[in-house]
């Protein structure tokens, strides 16, 4: 299996150095060179199989010769034993044909600790085996960065460096990543917003020199192994309710696309998914681009579902890839086009998009009301972001097709909205029952990549 990347310009790599690496050299993201297809029978198999063994299935033909089989599976092993549900992703029940899937069992209370639990093992698994050393960079609108260093706290070959907006992440998303003790552990507050962060990561990426000279790696969401990990619960939920007998849809709290396009993967590889539903917070760049086809950035405005506060989400340049006809040379030009300020999608390309993905918007009074509505007729307590997939998941469902709405965090992450709109001050787990007790070990920085980068090598050097 070989992956290309999306702008069509870098070398073609394995699994394993396309993991390794994140972000092509030539700026564009890494996809399979061709999308594995499961049969009607292989996806039908994986009814009542553990939750890791239907991840070895469905993951499997990606990862090429990176491992053996009896590898892949302890990694997978070791990726979900610390999880607090037995079947790591349960579906609960909201209303007659519409499902939550809860996301939110793994040590850092949200669903990037499908992806970074395992690419935490994978990586360890590389690096020990090759004797080589790397520092991960990657950018946060919250729950990413909690997840990264839940994953590679104290790893003898890896130095993790997280950006995170400063003030604007709730106080659980902030502890999670500043409290850690270990010394291979570095929280970055930057001055300015999510986007801000994520663009310094991509300009450290480029930064060829600095680049080589850190070894640098990335576990945002712009590493294929990310979105490779989540596409195993659409499969798990799909098949709990008859697929491929049936047809499922999701809704997708979302902000930076790659949650979503995960299930775009899954669709390609043969699950038997009715519609893709995109929900947006009040930060609608996602929704308007589907419903106009305009693509610009017009700022953001801070919101009580803040890992949603982006306007420059990373992964729509891989839909864009399969949507221009996988031309990598009109992906290029767009992503130029972007950073001068914005792009219009060719109506072929807005087409093909739109034959699988809907959108919808959830303004932050919706949010509160669907908080209050899903607690006072099911007794779900949601959180901000999953309230805003419910609200656009109850508008999109369609008669006779199952909708699940994917509930991406605990509410316990953002206790004080969660409170605000429901009057219900939502518990931390017994495990996490002292997180506001620790103490903080932070670096407030200025949104000035060589400020950053020389911080970042003075770290490593030491």
């Amino acid at each position: 299996m070989k992956y290309i990347s999306t702008r069509g310009r870098a070398p073609t790599l394995s699994f394993e150095e396309a993991m390794l690496t994140g972000l092509a050299r030539d700026g564009g993201l890494y996809l399979p060179e061709s999308i594995p297809q499961m049969s009607h029978e292989d996806i039908r198999a994986l009814e009542g199989v553990s939750y890791e063994e239907a991840a070895f299935r469905v993951m499997r033909p990606f990862i090429g010769d990176a491992f053996t089989d009896d590898e892949f599976r302890g990694i997978i092993a070791r990726a979900y034993e610390g999880f607090g549900h037995a079947a790591r992703a349960p579906l609960k029940q909201l209303a007659p044909g519409h499902f939550l899937l809860e996301l939110f069992h793994g040590p850092t209370l949200a669903f990037k600790d499908f992806a970074m639990q395992l690419i935490g093992q994978m990586f360890e698994f590389s690096l020990k085996r090759s004797g080589n050393r790397v520092s991960i960079v990657g950018a946060t609108s919250g729950d990413t960065g909690s997840a990264a260093i839940e994953a590679f706290r104290g790893l003898d070959a890896v130095d993790v460096f997280i950006l995170y907006p400063h003030g604007r992440v709730s106080e659980v998303q902030r502890r999670q990543m500043t409290t850690p003790a270990e010394s291979n552990v570095h929280a970055l507050a930057i001055d300015g917003h999510f986007d801000d962060a994520q663009a310094r990561v991509k300009d450290m990426f480029n930064d060829f020199e600095f680049r080589d000279g850190v070894r640098l790696a990335g576990v945002n969401s712009i590493n294929w192994a990310r979105v490779l990990a989540q596409v195993v619960y659409y499969f798990t939920s799909a098949v709990s309710l008859g697929a491929p007998d049936r047809k499922v849809s999701f809704t997708v709290p979302t902000g930076n696309f790659g949650d979503v396009f995960a299930g775009y993967i899954a669709k390609r590889m043969g699950l038997p998914i009715d519609r893709l539903v995109v929900a947006t917070n009040q930060n609608d760049i996602l929704h308007r681009c589907l419903s106009t086809g305009d693509y610009r950035p017009d700022g953001v405005a801070p919101s009580i579902s803040p890992s949603m506060d982006i306007q420059v989400s990373s992964n729509f340049e891989r839909a864009l890839f399969y949507a221009y006809g996988q031309d990598g040379g009109a992906v290029a030009q767009v992503m130029d086009e972007l950073k001068a300020g914005g792009f219009t999608v060719s109506q072929g390309a807005l087409e093909a998009l739109r034959e699988t993905f809907d959108s919808g918007r959830c303004d932050e009074d919706e949010t509160r009301a669907a908080i209050r509505r899903t607690w006072a007729t099911s007794g779900e307590l949601l959180c901000p972001h999953s309230a805003v997939g419910v609200h656009v998941a109850e508008a999109e469902r369609r008669a006779g097709v199952p909708m699940i709405t994917l509930a991406t965090a605990h509410p316990a992450k953002f206790p004080a909205a969660v409170e605000d709109a429901s009057g219900i001050h939502p518990p931390l787990p017994e495990r996490m029952a002292n997180l506001y007790e620790r103490d903080e070990r932070v670096t407030r920085v200025a949104n000035d990549l060589d400020a950053i980068e020389t911080l970042i090598k003075e770290r490593i050097a030491h």
